[in-house]
């Protein structure tokens, strides 16, 4: 089972993910937050296979800022990124952070899942 956490900043995209993700037989959405501050604090706290992190969060810290905390965790989880940007800046920095991956917001729900599934297992 893949313990996934949610970070995103609009709530209705966390609702749609958590819909599609929880209706997987092997993906169990342990929590979703708001902002990278909060992702941080969940997995440090919480187990959690793979994070899908926003790239960019209203105010203060950034998904790739938060990525790089993540992944400095005693037991990190993966990071797959879903965002809307797809400019090399962006993704690089991500991927700098440590994310194994991303993915943008328009991917089909196949490809998500497949996604999904090779990033928790660290493919990327």
């Amino acid at each position: 089972m893949i313990r996934l956490l949610l970070a995103d900043d609009h709530a209705i995209v966390r609702a749609g993910l958590r819909a599609l993700l929880d209706a997987a037989d092997d993906i169990a959405v342990v929590g979703d937050v708001a902002d990278a501050d909060a992702a941080v604090a969940f997995c440090a706290a919480t187990p959690v296979d793979l994070v899908l992190m926003d790239l960019r969060f209203g105010d203060g810290r950034s998904g790739a800022s938060a990525t790089a905390g993540l992944r400095a965790l005693p037991t990190p989880p993966n990071v797959l990124v879903v965002t809307n940007y797809d400019t090399d800046a962006d993704i690089l920095g991500a991927i700098e952070a440590g994310a194994v991956g991303y993915l943008l917001k328009d991917t089909p729900p196949t490809e998500l899942l497949a996604a999904v599934r090779a990033a928790a297992a660290g493919e990327s």
